[in-house]
């Protein structure tokens, strides 16, 4: 479960990251939303660490958070998620044009197992499935441990917003990117971890609830405990997370730079020395928690 997190995490949407070596547990890592001021920015911009999909009543909204949105002229995500556009090539890049379906990738004995999860637990037709990457599949499992009726994404809910309120919005990197990340994970790796969550999992989801506790206790360093933990997920860090926090310093240095931005990307990706609050820092500019 805990791989299956970070990748949902990596993709937007989802999860963790961290501070590394040279930070330690302070007040000043227990905040989701921070303040971008100085290096001669003409308005303040904020950094808010999003978690893909959240029950209703765990939904972390403060009046900072608001105020931060509210005061922001755009709103920018990991990816543009209004644009039409956008989720088309996120949907066709998904799709498998190898010529394989997706029962292709697993024994006759696995294919079942995978058949009656999707009907059992997702309440969905495996034949919505069939013309996607198994890594499409993945996504969707990752999100089924969410035990409530009706989950909130809180990417979805600040789109809203913002487009009641007329903001623009504008995302960090191209399906093509993300897309890229994902499928640098190999195949076969994807259907372990595939059969292992529809194996093991008992309808109760402990790693869950405790990355969901932390989340809403706005604790960074736990966060990222939680994912760190899992000696699987290692090697994957870099590619989810490092690489594209360095690649997003100069890009959102751009967009804020005559204007107030609100970030909402993954929470994953504020926190360590490679983190997006550090290297914020070390291009010069105040970054602050914001309560």
């Amino acid at each position: 479960m805990k791989r299956t997190i970070a990748w949902i995490a990596a993709i937007n949407c989802l999860l963790i990251s961290f501070f590394a070596s040279g930070q330690t547990k302070t007040a000043d890592s227990h905040s989701l939303l921070w303040s971008i001021t100085g290096k001669e920015l003409k308005k303040t911009s904020y950094l808010f660490g999003t978690i893909h999909m959240i029950c209703a009543n765990d939904f972390l909204w403060t009046p900072a958070m608001k105020q931060s949105l509210e005061q922001s002229d755009k709103i920018c995500f990991e990816m543009n998620l209004s644009d039409p556009a956008v989720m088309l090539q996120v949907a066709a890049g998904l799709a498998d044009t190898s010529g394989k379906k997706l029962q292709d990738y697993f024994t006759p004995e696995q294919y079942t197992i995978v058949k009656n999860y999707i009907k059992d637990s997702l309440s969905m037709d495996i034949a919505l499935f069939e013309n996607l990457k198994p890594v499409a599949l993945e996504t969707m499992i990752g999100t089924a441990g969410i035990n409530c009726a009706n989950p909130v994404s809180y990417e979805d809910s600040l789109m809203k917003t913002a487009v009641s309120a007329g903001k623009e919005i504008i995302g960090l990197e191209t399906p093509d990117e993300q897309l890229k990340a994902l499928e640098s994970i190999p195949v076969d790796t994807v259907i372990k971890q595939l059969m292992d969550e529809m194996l093991n999992n008992d309808g109760s989801d402990s790693e869950l609830n405790k990355l969901i506790s932390a989340y809403k206790k706005q604790d960074l360093p736990e966060l990222y405990k939680l994912i760190t933990e899992s000696k699987e997920v290692g090697t994957d860090m870099a590619i989810f997370l490092d690489d594209r926090n360095k690649k997003w310093i100069p890009r959102m240095a751009e967009n804020m730079n005559n204007t107030s931005v609100f970030f909402a990307v993954g929470a994953g990706h504020l926190w360590g020395d490679l983190g997006i609050i550090t290297l914020l820092r070390k291009a010069g500019y105040t970054v602050k928690p914001m309560k």
